[in-house]
């Protein structure tokens, strides 16, 4: 049991005999004043014994409390408390002499094993900072006035560049490249890699928030509101059983031939969706009718699955519904999404139409509808009332127009200067960019290094320098509470970045398409999409259902209640958890990471199917969890049409939950191979291209220090001329002076002009 007592720091020598939580709170702040002033000393171990105090308040004080929820309680109300007294600030200049730290940096250079003694400041000062951001940034019923006041102070602070010129989150992603760049191998990475999420989370937001972003979005430009919440459509959805293997059904027959085979019904569901189906907007008929069609949306008629055989954990009767069952989408049973057509859609369908009826094509003209017929006019009508009701506040990159090198981007009406909001997603993304290539590769070096996948080399990054103890282990039991730990170090450090990657992602594709393309574009070139399948190409069951905790040393569970005596025996049971949510978390964010690469992009939908990725997602379909299946059989849509009839023919079932469960597009003909985009793929010409616009895009955008001898020169006389000249007042009124003097009373020679053009 740990232990601790405020009477073993100096600076609190007055409450000796006192215990913290019979404190007033003018006491509490004038203790913590004494701490920050203690902060300063220039003694390394009393600075570490102060940090380790703070440390203690940030936990909860728990060596005063009998239950969790005191811990809790008093955790909160002290991070509060180190707040409003200025605890972060001085914490981050400490942060900050510690990356400086040469010395320590040399050292950690030269020892051949590097444990958690190298690293000890670090993860004292990174483990109040985790509790002060997270803990702050989760909001209670029972938070008071100036609690939220905080909130948001923190909030801003955080995403402002008040550190050293820029934001917080910069500064992480500095010690991320330092670490992968083999200059700091002592940074405690998990720490890092938590901080950092966490950090994003607070000042861009979560899921919720951006949906409410793109809600506010439409409304300022009076689009209409979006056809449906995603998040509340996933979690009505429900996942479909997995198509069965050839060796499943070889299996299942000469069982029926022995007799053996028992005659159990169907399980529609295994707990991990059943646990997913938790969904407080889901009334009580909806269940009803899903009961009904359970046959229909099994997806799969008369196979058993092998997942089946498990025991089936009964989840706790629903929470009654927070909202009326009216406001949930009216959408077709069975078609949880409402369709979506693009530009280039309509633009196919009337290229097709015109060819068909007339006998010649208009370009790109999707206005001129003259020689055709009365039906083609009103699908064009329905497809562009479709267009103009799913447009989102900027459009795909696939629906705009090529740039033209001579004419400036600006947006419509204006001249040429962009107003850029100062929003937090910008103002990381202004200071990501000179070194944004840097922070893509360092953060896919740490995934492919906890990868389960991955095989240890000896030039490979070492993550595990913030896991191992200085003496290694020498007995059994020691040995797997170590093995342990490497697995759950590992498996947190995939959980953080995969969530880091896809909540970049999402924000700079809501800030700015280009802002977006730039960030995938270097994961496509940092060999992300080769990783994620190699990520996936395991027993992903497996891997899901890792039971890689042990829950009597959970905090603060281990700090209130009598340590039990751990055996191998217990540590080999593990948890009564079925599932790890950690890991299926992980799978999802790596999911959706993959589709947002390869969405619209021809050549990367290509490198899918190199790749042999249908098979390793065919496989992570029998993870019975409706997101994750919805995701994996996104993946496997846009690729089928490349995939071979052969293919579609003997997986039907997997097309059929295609159909079911992924949003359509109109004139989408994926299931049959037609599509004039199946032409032979040129990567480099595409991406090149995509990186031409974004460079442009940055230059105009972000480059103020241009030197006017090399500013590039617009030689469009129409941009020429729409540019708004700043005149003298004066010219005004001699204007027509000006005309008759300079231009009617002065002789031209024009045989002198056409000599000198010559």
């Amino acid at each position: 049991r740990l232990t601790w007592s405020l009477s073993l720091c100096p600076c609190l020598s007055a409450v000796r005999g006192r215990r913290w939580i019979e404190l007033g709170q003018e006491q509490q702040k004038s203790y913590v004043m004494r701490l920050l002033d203690a902060l300063e000393v220039t003694d390394r171990d009393k600075r570490l014994k102060v940090a380790r105090a703070i440390l203690y308040l940030a936990q909860g004080v728990f060596d005063e409390c009998d239950t969790d929820a005191d811990v809790i309680h008093w955790s909160r109300h002290n991070v509060f408390l180190l707040y409003d007294m200025g605890i972060f600030t001085a914490l981050l200049e400490l942060l900050s002499m510690e990356m400086d730290n040469n010395q320590a940096c040399s050292s950690a250079v030269r020892k051949p094993a590097i444990s958690l003694a190298d690293s000890t400041e670090l993860r004292v000062l990174l483990s109040i900072m985790y509790l002060m951001v997270e803990t702050i940034r989760l909001q209670t019923e029972d938070d008071r006035p100036e609690w939220r006041t905080a909130r948001e102070a923190f909030k801003t602070e955080l995403g402002s560049p008040l550190y050293n010129g820029e934001p917080f989150a910069l500064q992480l992603f500095t010690m991320v490249t330092k670490f992968c760049s083999m200059n700091a191998p002592h940074f405690p990475m998990k720490k890092v890699l938590l901080l950092l999420w966490k950090t994003i989370l607070f000042t861009m937001g979560g899921f919720e928030e951006l949906q409410e972003m793109k809600v506010r979005g439409r409304e300022r430009l009076s689009l209409p509101p979006l056809p449906e919440d995603s998040i509340k459509v996933v979690r009505s959805m429900r996942a479909a059983s997995p198509p069965a293997s050839a060796m499943e059904l070889i299996e299942q027959q000469q069982q029926a031939k022995r007799g053996r085979r028992s005659r159990r019904p169907l399980v529609k569901q295994d707990s991990l969706d059943t646990y997913n189906e938790r969904d407080p907007f889901k009334n009580d008929d909806a269940r009803d009718e899903e009961e009904d069609g359970e046959e229909a949306d099994s997806g799969i008629e008369g196979e058993v699955d092998p997942l089946d055989t498990d025991v089936i954990i009964q989840p706790p009767p629903p929470p009654p519904p927070l909202r009326p069952p009216t406001e949930r989408a009216s959408l077709p049973k069975g078609l949880p999404w409402a369709p979506k057509v693009r530009e280039k859609d309509i633009e196919q369908f009337l290229e097709t139409s015109r060819n068909k009826f007339i006998g010649f094509t208009l370009g790109n003209d999707t206005e001129t509808l003259v020689g055709l017929p009365r039906p083609i006019h009103e699908s064009v009508k329905t497809l562009k009332q479709v267009r103009r009701e799913i447009s989102l506040i900027i459009p795909p990159l696939s629906s705009l127009p090529p740039l033209n090198p001579s004419i400036p981007l600006s947006p419509p009406g204006s001249s040429g200067e962009e107003d850029v909001d100062e929003t937090p997603t910008e103002i990381l993304y202004l200071g990501m960019l000179p070194n944004l290539s840097q922070y893509v590769i360092a953060l896919l070096k740490l995934l492919l290094a906890a990868a389960p996948t991955s095989k240890a080399k000896t030039d490979s990054i070492n993550i595990l320098a913030d896991v191992l103890p200085e003496e290694m282990p020498i007995t059994v039991l020691q040995s797997m509470k170590l093995g342990i730990d490497v697995n759950r170090h590992k498996e947190i450090i995939v959980k953080a970045i995969s969530a880091l990657l896809l909540l970049l992602l999402k924000h700079l594709k809501l800030n700015h398409i280009y802002q977006f393309e730039i960030v995938s574009q270097h994961l496509v070139f940092a060999n992300c999409i080769p990783l994620i399948l190699k990520f996936f190409n395991q027993n992903i069951l497996s891997y899901i259902s890792a039971k890689n905790s042990i829950c009597v040393l959970d905090f603060p569970h281990c700090v209130v209640h009598e340590m039990p005596e751990l055996t191998a025996e217990s540590l080999e049971a593990g948890d009564r958890n079925q599932f790890c949510w950690r890991n299926l978390f992980s799978c999802i964010n790596l999911l959706r990471i993959l589709n947002k690469l390869t969405k619209w992009k021809h050549s990367r939908t290509m490198m899918l199917v190199v790749f042999k990725s249908a098979p390793i997602l065919k496989r992570a379909l029998k993870v019975k969890q409706a997101m994750m299946q919805l995701y994996v059989l996104k993946l496997l849509k846009i690729q089928t049409k490349y995939l071979g009839r052969q293919w579609r023919k003997s997986n039907m079932k997997t097309m059929s939950a295609i159909y079911q469960k992924v949003r359509h597009r109109l004139n989408d003909d994926w299931a049959y191979g037609n599509d004039i985009d199946a032409r032979p793929w040129d990567f480099q010409a595409e991406e090149c291209a995509l990186r031409e616009s974004i460079e442009k895009f940055n230059s105009r955008r972000y480059d103020k220090n241009q030197n006017g001898e090399f500013a590039p020169v617009d030689n469009c006389l129409q941009s020429v001329l729409c540019q708004r000249v700043e005149l003298p007042e004066d010219f005004h009124y001699s204007y027509e002076m000006w005309l008759e003097r300079e231009v009617f009373s002065q002789p031209i020679q024009w045989e002198g002009l056409l000599q000198q053009a010559q």
